[in-house]
């Protein structure tokens, strides 16, 4: 008979810290809460999932939580996602129905809720009389002064959604190009499978997104390679006849090589198959 872990116990085993008000906390979690919770389990290396963490310090603040209890929190969200339980890893095992909710509701619209939840922190920071401060790096908040009223809020909301579906899918691939293994984060970019203007529907969801380097971003992009339903990289017959050097000293050697799949959000096999279809040069005839 296999052990039954206690809280405490089920928690040292990914790497949590609790401590004793974490445990004994009876306060439940409000759905706005768990939207934020999950919001930053989205963009979190399953490995950081820890109360050390200043990001999750930061939300434990925001919303009257322990970094322990939040922690937790992103850890029973593990629990729920098959990309971590189908490699032995496992979360806490105490997700909630409210919990399952959250989870279903950001699969079904990952826009809205990517922006909602930023709203919302933005919300919490001025009641708590935070700067209310939008969260994008350096480079993504470049050239919004020189915008104003309606085209401003526009173009800072499409700023948010793009700096979610990256840190999403950078994250989910350990900051690692899944083709080449480059791993400068300067050099990265988070590649949909099925592009931006084909699937609105789609166009956060990380299970949509690959982490590439520039060079095979644009060779994904344009259908000179893609990716097979075992996650085996596929090089166009225009690639493959290039005389070029570099192209066959990059990209010939490529073929059939496995990816390098995500810690979450696995690459949707009806994304690729809609990427060979629809995007590959030689399934499209072009």
């Amino acid at each position: 008979m296999v052990p039954q872990l206690n809280l405490r116990e089920k928690a040292q085993t990914v790497g949590v810290v609790l401590a004793p008000q974490d445990i004994m906390t009876t306060s439940r979690w409000s759905k706005e809460q768990l939207k934020l919770a999950f919001h930053l389990y989205c963009q979190l290396p399953f490995g950081r999932l820890h109360s050390r963490n200043p990001e999750i310090i930061q939300l434990a603040k925001l919303i009257g939580r322990t970094p322990g209890a939040v922690a937790m929190k992103l850890v029973n969200f593990a629990s729920l996602d098959p990309a971590i339980t189908s490699t032995g890893r496992a979360g806490l095992g105490n997700a909630g129905s409210l919990d399952k909710e959250v989870w279903a509701e950001f699969h079904a619209g990952w826009e809205k809720l990517a922006l909602e939840c930023s709203q919302l922190n933005v919300q919490l920071r001025k009641e708590k009389g935070a700067e209310a401060v939008v969260e994008l790096d350096v480079t993504e908040q470049e050239g919004l002064q020189d915008f104003t009223g309606e085209t401003k809020r526009v173009v800072t909301e499409q700023r948010i959604k793009q700096h979610f579906f990256r840190r999403a899918v950078l994250s989910s691939y350990r900051g690692r190009c899944c083709i080449s293994g480059l791993s400068d984060a300067r050099l990265l970019m988070a590649s949909h499978i099925v592009p931006w203007s084909n699937d609105k529907e789609n166009r956060l969801n990380p299970s949509n997104g690959l982490c590439l380097s520039p060079i095979h971003d644009k060779a994904f992009d344009r259908g000179l390679i893609t990716i097979s339903g075992d996650y085996e990289v596929m090089l166009s017959e225009q690639l493959k006849q290039n005389d070029d050097a570099f192209v066959a000293q990059i990209f010939l050697p490529l073929e059939g090589r496995r990816i390098e799949l995500p810690e979450r959000f696995i690459p949707s096999i009806a994304f690729l198959s809609r990427h060979r279809n629809e995007i590959f040069i030689d399934a499209a005839g072009q």
